[in-house]
């Protein structure tokens, strides 16, 4: 069986740096094809619904928002507050093991069509750097030649651009975190009534234009984790995209009417662009490395190029490392069902919690004092308690106590009976019993807390008398 032809030290460095530790710049080909159309609607799209979603509004709130200040998260309409922090905590659990599982299953599938680094670097940044400096070929030309007024001309209208979209994406995180509202507030009103707001967006927006203009693929290749960690979890029955090396050794040059076969030759006819069209620097024919983000730009320029020798696509694809040896097609492994079945366990426990997560959160303790309980008129023994309840939804409720289960009296010590949108209400009341029907020294009540004569939450309290 032919095998693949490692090209020297690959695996001891990553391609974008040296033997020296100097930074290797990656021009890439502009890619085209059948699989970056694909990715072209996938990335539009979630580029419009990151743009659009701080506008959208539900029940006069926003769509999704973030407010890590407020402990204030709002996901397609719905407030949690910080009491809703175990469903966050489930929900981190259930996108991890969602990761872990994708990953096995189908490496880094996820930098390569939903990450928002690949997206905004690929579909946004180096598209307008095709259109101002050209393909690879002229940006290195251009990259070569001297400060001209050519070179100053296109290089500044790059980096005014880059600037201004990475202020604008600024702009939209920034709305994810506080509300589009206040973020307009922030542009349009005096600039020293919201300084923190304003540094905010200035280091936002320097941190995107240093992230696309500059670091670019050294995110992906040397500081998000992300890389590194496919490596622990992809097995020889991961679906990644790959070299098929049965098919392709042993590479040499392309000559016409030459029957390869005959000659003990691969289809692959080393022409490298492969090599020249990845975003990452790689050579995918080496194998799978930790820089490749699996953006299928590699497997579309094959596909043109065997079109164009007349041999049969799919050189490079999206296949498993077992698939390629045995030619056997690929099938979940006993790991990825594994995993499949606890991620359906999380998945169904998240949304149990997020359909049954109630609307108002309540708290009822003891009020502090040195006395349980007071003698009062009447031969009445009554218990002082604290209230708090918060209202999570987006609407106002006037409010109304009654005590559902057990024999006594409650007061609320409260001139207000309003519960504010997203406002707390905060009160005291009492309970009061006959002396004669104090049977034991704990006596448990059922509260419960109504509006417009219905019923919206209830919360056990445990009334103290004298000891008998």
């Amino acid at each position: 069986m032919a095998q693949i032809k490692p090209s020297g030290d690959f695996r001891d460095k990553i391609s974008t740096v040296d033997e020296k530790g100097k930074r290797v710049w990656v021009f890439a080909k502009k890619p085209f094809g059948q699989w970056f159309n694909k990715r072209k609607i996938v990335s539009y799209s979630l580029l419009l619904f990151l743009f659009a979603a701080p506008f959208i509004t539900l029940d006069g709130e926003p769509l999704l928002m973030f407010n890590i200040i407020e402990r204030k998260f709002i996901i397609f309409g719905k407030i949690f507050w910080p009491q809703d922090f175990y469903i966050f905590a489930i929900a981190s659990l259930t996108f991890l093991v969602f990761i872990v599982l994708f990953t096995l299953v189908f490496g880094r599938i996820f930098c390569g069509w939903m990450c928002p680094q690949t997206i905004f670097m690929e579909f946004v940044f180096r598209r307008i750097e095709y259109w101002i400096e050209g393909d690879w070929t002229h940006q290195k030309r251009l990259e070569r030649q001297p400060w001209n007024a050519e070179k100053i001309r296109k290089k500044t209208l790059k980096h005014v651009i880059f600037f201004v979209i990475a202020f604008l994406v600024a702009n939209i995180f920034l709305s994810y975190i506080i509300g589009y509202k206040e973020v307009l507030k922030i542009i349009t009103d005096n600039p020293l009534n919201h300084l923190g707001g304003l540094v905010a967006i200035i280091v936002f927006s320097f941190l995107f234009y240093g992230v696309f203009a500059f670091m670019r693929e050294q995110v992906c290749t040397t500081i998000c984790p992300y890389g590194r960690l496919q490596g622990v979890l992809l097995d020889q029955d991961s679906m990644v995209i790959t070299y098929d090396y049965v098919r392709g050794e042993n590479r040499s040059s392309f000559r016409k009417n030459e029957d390869r076969a005959v000659e003990g030759k691969g289809d692959c006819i080393d022409c490298h662009q492969c090599v020249n069209v990845c975003p990452t620097g790689i050579d995918i024919r080496n194998g799978t490395q930790l820089e490749c983000v699996n953006c299928t730009a590699c497997i579309d320029e094959c596909d043109h190029i065997m079109e164009s020798i007349n041999k049969p696509k799919g050189l490079i694809r999206y296949a498993s490392d077992a698939s390629i040896k045995t030619g056997i097609a690929f099938k979940f492994s006993k790991k990825a069902k594994a995993y499949s079945v606890v991620l359906l366990l999380l998945v169904g426990l998240l949304t149990s919690l997020i359909v049954t997560r109630k609307d108002f959160y309540i708290a009822i303790s003891r009020s502090g004092g040195s006395s349980l309980y007071h003698m009062m008129d009447d031969n009445k023994i009554g218990n002082l308690y604290t209230l708090e309840i918060q209202n999570k939804t987006n609407k106002e409720f006037p409010l109304e106590f009654k005590i559902i289960d057990g024999n006594g009296d409650l007061k609320i010590i409260s001139t207000s009976r309003t519960l504010d949108k997203q406002g707390t209400f905060e009160s005291s009341f009492i309970i009061t019993m006959n002396e004669a029907d104090v049977e034991r020294l704990k006596t448990n009540f059922e509260v419960g807390v109504f509006t417009d004569g219905k019923l919206i939450d209830k919360t056990d309290v445990t009334f103290i008398g004298p000891s008998l």
